[in-house]
């Protein structure tokens, strides 16, 4: 009977086999350590400040930043609101 390697899973981050010495988890993908790092910022990451996005991670903060709510007065508050629907200027 021939020898069969183990089938490892494969870093998405950098395609090479994850040994279960070297893994990170996160979004049901195994990355090697040093590859658990933010794909913008390049901030090194952990259970705590990770966010992953198809398969790529990030911080909290660029993950908000990349993937956040986005629009003209979004964090405004209430006080941006308003109810005038401009029929003062209709006669002019």
């Amino acid at each position: 009977m021939p020898f069969k390697p183990a089938d490892n899973p494969k870093c998405p981050k950098c395609g090479k086999s994850v040994y279960a010495a070297e893994e990170k988890v996160a979004g049901g993908f195994k990355f090697h350590k040093m590859c658990f790092k933010c794909g913008m910022c390049n901030k090194m990451l952990d259970s705590t400040n990770c966010a992953e996005h198809e398969g790529e991670l990030y911080c909290k903060n660029c993950h908000a930043r990349k993937y956040g709510p986005k629009g003209y007065g979004f964090g405004g508050g209430a006080g941006c609101l308003s109810m005038d629907t401009g029929e003062h200027l209709a006669g002019q």
